[in-house]
């Protein structure tokens, strides 16, 4: 007898594949969500492989011109698309890449191999096929991803924050890192990870996006104020964030 639950793919592109560890993780203390789906692919767990799926959660990013091939073929079969995690998300750390020539990346990586690797810039799925919802985060918040998958089976879109993460430090009660004479991305970034690098005293890298309509302006001059010069403020934004600076009008 063949199962009416909701089959579900994962699929793996360029990425450390932490968020599908994370995922993995979230599975053995959220066993509910077992019953409620089939995962028909999963490389980190399963070697079986079924192509009949309606749910494709995709980690890592585009960095390949085959991978839009394949990309395209996963958003044909797939009823809904998740981009998972930061790479998937936003290009991830790989669009560090982006600000040197190819050719220049591809020889220093492979040297005289360089030719025999096909290489492009690193950009967010999004770019190439819709997206139908996103988990951000490298790695993705292992209870966030619960909730999300839920919200998908139940039919609706995850609830993803759009607020900074500097509003879950106001309710922890976490001291603001600026005033330890640290840097922090928090006013700028996505929220939903209950700020915890800043619980732990480090700054926020912006692995969770951009906010809606962020104060980049009133930022650079808060970073500047605190000791970092124009390269090491462009150097800390393109940690995770250089495909939505590169792509917006938001250098001013």
């Amino acid at each position: 007898m063949s199962s009416t639950k909701p089959k579900i793919a994962f699929f793996d592109f360029a990425g450390c594949e932490g968020c599908q560890l994370t995922v993995l993780d979230a599975l053995q203390t959220h066993t509910e969500l077992l019953n409620a789906v089939e995962i028909v692919q999963f490389r980190e767990a399963m070697s079986r492989s079924d192509d009949d799926y309606q749910i494709a959660l995709i980690e890592g990013s585009y960095t390949r011109p085959s991978d839009e091939v394949r990309l395209q073929e996963i958003r044909d079969q797939a009823q809904i698309v998740v981009a998972l995690g930061a790479c998937a998300h936003l290009g991830g750390v790989n669009a560090v890449r982006n600000a040197h020539r190819l050719e220049e990346i591809k020889n220093y990586v492979y040297g005289e191999k360089a030719e025999v690797y096909e290489a492009a810039s690193a950009r967010p799925i999004s770019d190439f096929i819709q997206v139908d919802a996103f988990i951000p985060g490298c790695p993705i918040d292992r209870e966030e991803f619960v909730r999300a998958v839920k919200s998908l089976l139940q039919g609706n879109a995850p609830d993803i924050p759009d607020y900074p993460v500097c509003v879950e430090c106001k309710l922890r009660e976490t001291g603001c890192v600026f005033l330890y004479g640290k840097t922090c991305l928090g006013p700028i970034t996505r929220a939903g990870c209950g700020a915890i690098c800043p619980s732990f005293g480090v700054g926020c890298e912006g692995c969770r996006g951009l906010i809606p309509n962020p104060n980049m302006a009133s930022l650079r001059e808060v970073l500047s104020e605190n000791g970092l010069d124009e390269m090491s403020v462009k150097a800390k934004m393109s940690l995770f964030l250089t495909n939505q600076i590169a792509t917006s009008d938001m250098e001013a």
